[in-house]
């Protein structure tokens, strides 16, 4: 990964803990080291992007940690085994499930939406971790975790091996299930002890055959999904860790049952993370997100409808991460327009070579970016001093290129390695091709040499009907006019 190093005199980076419900300053466990998790998508079915927005978060926050000088280690799971339909402990296995109602391999689904995932992190910029962590690649470890804590803090029941959530102490503080305001919902398993106790590791019924199973000291059967985050996250960054981050539904379950084997493993009252960080919900109307709706809103959706995935990732960076996101096709349009002048923007000092950034007004701006973004990652205040950039006049090219590219860096849209033609996406539903577009308006262009108005605008409107905005002076020549 490449550096962008910060400003001599940065300003603290202070993010937000979910543990403390606090902004905290980033004081990291290794000196000049950033480790950070992020729970990974369970690969059943296609990501949406209520869920995509969790990597757009995690990938602001590393990029952030690079350019303020640490070494970053970036560990994302991929789950493919062990998480049931409800998130808890009831339901059956999301990847098991699958694959019954399919007839195919679980090995099979798992691998093709685990590509289609890594296909949308590429569309939406997101660097890549150092660690793509498989659940099913750790099951030994797993078993030997469990083996390690089993004594002093599990329990057998017939339908496996349960965590007893009463032997570490304050269990829930991070979603605070021992206040009014907790978040704890934990379906009843017959035998369990305790409300929230929950599965280490799940036994096969008896007469059922998993595609995916392993012998244990408990039976034949597969790992609970919090044992699957508490094992890698361990394997690959070491207890204590800096950063943990997902999505705010994990604040509930999740993390509270990884944080409770953390501190079992660790015969203490660590959480495994120093921080925890949880991006707030996309939320959408119409009901769409769930994947149980049919056409449900998936990145790919928006690029059948001539959206360039970017736009969805500028989305995101306007609303701050702890803060609720509406989508709507008006404001992923509204987006669209504001990325499309950003790349006309920065198009007179693309091909200029980077200067050293000298000038006060530059520098100015690049101490309020830090400042901004060193505040709990503040991109929506960072875009707009990424647009102050690229509005500025008199000003020397190199300069002012090396502060754009300063900035984005950190926000991740790739401004200066964008063409303006490649905003130009055909809408899947488009029934008029583009070597049809150009000969119509070649056509135009003919008909207003002649001075042939009627036939000119004639065109342009067969072209308007066809959901083609034809723009008169502009180098582009055209449009798609996207309508939702």
């Amino acid at each position: 990964m490449t550096d962008t190093p910060a400003p001599a005199s940065g300003a603290p980076l202070r993010l937000f803990n979910s543990l403390t419900r606090q902004l905290e300053p980033f004081a990291p466990v290794h000196p000049g080291e950033a480790r950070v998790y992020s729970c990974g998508p369970t690969v059943y079915n296609y990501p949406h992007i209520g869920n995509m927005r969790a990597y757009v978060f995690a990938d602001t926050l590393g990029r952030t940690l690079t350019y303020k000088g640490y070494k970053l280690t970036h560990v994302i799971n991929i789950t493919d085994v062990g998480h049931l339909t409800d998130d808890a402990d009831a339901g059956e296995d999301k990847l098991e499930k699958a694959a019954a109602e399919r007839a195919q391999s679980i090995w099979d689904i798992a691998r093709h939406y685990t590509e289609a995932y890594w296909a949308d992190i590429k569309a939406l910029n997101i660097r890549q971790p150092a660690h793509w962590s498989i659940a099913t690649d750790y099951v030994p470890q797993m078993i030997d975790f469990a083996k390690a804590i089993a004594d002093k803090h599990c329990y057998e029941l017939d339908s496996g091996l349960y965590f007893d959530t009463t032997s570490v102490s304050d269990y829930g503080r991070l979603a605070r299930h021992g206040t009014d305001e907790g978040e704890s919902r934990i379906d009843p398993v017959d035998g369990k002890r305790h409300p929230a106790d929950f599965a280490i590791w799940r036994k096969t019924p008896p007469g059922e055959t998993r595609q995916m199973e392993w012998d244990s000291p408990w039976g034949r059967g597969a790992p609970g999904w919090h044992l699957e985050c508490s094992v890698m996250s361990e394997a690959l960054l070491g207890f204590p860790f800096d950063i943990h981050t997902g999505g705010i539904d994990h604040r509930e379950i999740h993390h509270p049952n990884e944080i409770a084997q953390n501190q079992a493993h660790s015969c203490s009252a660590d959480s495994g993370a120093r921080m925890w960080m949880h991006n707030n919900f996309l939320v959408e109307r119409s009901g769409k997100m769930s994947k149980s709706s049919g056409e449900f809103l998936r990145l790919q959706l928006l690029i059948d409808k001539g959206y360039h995935p970017l736009a969805y990732r500028l989305m995101c960076l306007q609303a701050h991460y702890r803060s609720e996101l509406e989508f709507s096709w008006e404001g992923l349009g509204a987006a669209f327009t504001r990325l499309k002048r950003l790349v006309m923007g920065v198009a007179p000092v693309r091909d200029i070579a980077a200067a050293a950034v000298e000038d006060r007004r530059l520098t100015d701006l690049l101490d309020k970016f830090d400042a901004a973004i060193s505040d709990d990652l503040n991109t929506s205040v960072a875009l707009t001093l990424l647009e102050d950039v690229i509005a500025m006049k008199k000003i020397d090219a190199g300069q002012k290129r090396a502060a754009i590219a300063t900035i984005d860096a950190v926000l991740g849209i790739g401004v200066l390695d964008l063409p303006r033609e490649d905003l130009r996406i055909r809408p899947k539903a488009a029934a008029i091709m583009e070597k049809e577009i150009e000969a119509i308006l070649l056509r135009r262009k003919e008909a207003r040499a002649a001075k042939d108005f009627a036939t000119s605008d004639q065109l342009r409107d067969e072209l308007i009907a066809a959901g083609v905005e034809v723009m008169d002076g502009d180098p582009l020549g055209w449009d798609w006019r996207l309508e939702n």
